[in-house]
């Protein structure tokens, strides 16, 4: 906007607004009642302004165009292939597959669909280079546009065990960067599982970071334009914004120091799990239209929506399409895509970017200090610090200090779930020998639900 529009206007300092707030208070105390500290422990203040913006960066995609992502879950070759051009047909731009074992057939799979043109991601769940040597082979034929998603580092988090071996992994890796280069990316940074076990947004990024330096360290610069974020956003909403962005801002900021040149990233961004019920699970779908929104302002590249039913209900149509069909209103009836970086100038985000990468990259550097991300995952110190978080942020759940509609606050005693779980909602655990604790994804709802399923008549 111009600023002519603004020359007859005095300008007005924070300092000056801030006296006038302090005298409408009539005499309460302005930090008390207008500041309040978020998990993250940045106070955040009842208004922003220009000062508050001076020495802030942003990065953003110069052409930025998220596009819709559909994820399939790969077990039958010809009815995933089927389904992909289904969903393609139906507004989906990109595709997920997540895919369980070798014996599924690459080119099966992809045929019939428009590989110049839908960028597709390969999420393996086993290690293969001779797999990975295939998709290379289909992306140069046809000049696809491929990612594999492969996280040997974030298995190790979650699984608690390498996929091989800590040896095995890294060469059956290595070999694949170093011939797949018709791969957009080889090697993805896995930050959901940070988010669903209850890490807080500066925990997230540090964590995301500090993940992202042990492949820099390994790989070098063999990887440095091979590197995909997968991202999960919660329900708030401007911190969520100013987290994607902060992400952008961290990795170049750690890009520069192995590299000369800028380098880019891409980030793929779904709805987390942890606030998603079973209960009033209509409320799912508030939730992650304003994650999904949250996604696009904040710079994803991107966005594949979760189902409103994803923690109760198998896969199935409706629950996709419903999904979908979010994503496509946001992006062709409320033109999300339409503006690049519409969030730039907004001092409270702009500021938020800054005071999350700020505070990360302290625990970042805390963490290399330290031994670097590996020694402390092995030592159990990232589990006890995500453990903490989630603790606390449990403690205000169940105070109803945070608020989930339908499951701690306003009720509706007659809803009734039991005769429509079709998988098990809840963490599992299973005794077994691992290399280190896991790092445990667990949704803020579980315990009241468990209880409300038991006394269900």
């Amino acid at each position: 906007m111009s600023k002519k529009l603004f020359n007859e206007f005095e300008p007005v300092s924070a300092k000056a607004w801030k006296q006038k707030i302090q005298l409408d208070l009539k005499g309460a105390d302005y930090n008390e009642t207008l500041i309040w500290n978020s998990p993250e422990g940045i106070d955040v203040k009842p208004f922003y302004s220009s000062e508050d913006i001076k020495n802030t960066t942003s990065l953003f995609n110069a052409d930025h165009n998220w596009q819709i992502c559909q994820t399939i879950h790969v077990e039958n070759t010809k009815e995933a292939n089927l389904k992909a051009l289904d969903v393609l047909n139906k507004g989906a731009e990109s595709l997920n597959f997540v895919i369980a074992n070798e014996e599924i057939n690459a080119s099966e799979l992809l045929k019939n669909i428009d590989l110049k043109n839908v960028p597709i991601f390969f999420e393996l769940e086993f290690l293969s280079s001779t797999y990975a040597l295939t998709l290379n082979n289909i992306a140069e034929e046809e000049n696809a546009i491929f990612y594999l998603q492969i996280d040997i580092v974030g298995n190790l988090a979650e699984r608690v065990n390498w996929l091989e071996n800590l040896k095995e992994d890294h060469i059956v890796l290595e070999h694949i960067i170093a011939n797949c280069k018709s791969l957009k990316s080889s090697v993805s940074i896995n930050v959901s599982l940070y988010q669903n076990s209850g890490a807080n947004i500066t925990q997230q990024l540090a964590y995301a970071l500090a993940h992202t330096n042990e492949y820099l360290n390994h790989f070098g610069d063999t990887i440095k334009n091979n590197l995909l974020f997968k991202v999960s956003v919660g329900s708030n909403y401007f911190f969520e914004i100013a987290k994607l962005k902060a992400l952008r801002l961290l990795w170049n900021t750690l890009a520069s120091e192995y590299y000369s040149n800028p380098l880019s990233c891409i980030i793929k961004v779904l709805p987390t799990k942890r606030n998603k019920t079973i209960y009033d699970y209509n409320t799912n779908l508030l939730r992650t239209t304003t994650e999904s929104m949250s996604a696009s302002l904040g710079g994803a590249d991107f966005i594949s929506n979760l189902r409103y039913d994803a923690i109760y209900h198998s896969d199935n149509e409706f629950g996709e399409r419903i999904a979908r069909n979010q994503l496509l209103v946001l992006k062709h009836e409320s033109y999300f895509d339409a503006v690049n970086n519409a969030t730039e100038g907004a001092y409270y985000i702009e500021t938020l970017m800054t005071q999350l990468a700020d505070k990360a990259l302290t625990i970042f550097k805390d963490i290399e200090a330290n031994g670097g991300f590996l020694k402390q995952l092995k030592e159990g110190i990232i589990q006890r610090k995500i453990k903490e978080s989630a603790s606390k942020e449990q403690e205000l759940f169940d105070k109803e200090e945070i608020v989930l509609l339908g499951t701690n606050k306003y009720i509706n005693k007659n809803d009734k779930m039991k005769n429509d779980i079709e998988r098990y909602p809840f963490l599992k655990r299973n005794k077994r020998k691992t290399l280190i604790e896991p790092i445990i994804p667990h949704r803020l709802s579980e315990k009241i639900e468990k209880e409300r399923l038991n006394n269900e008549k």
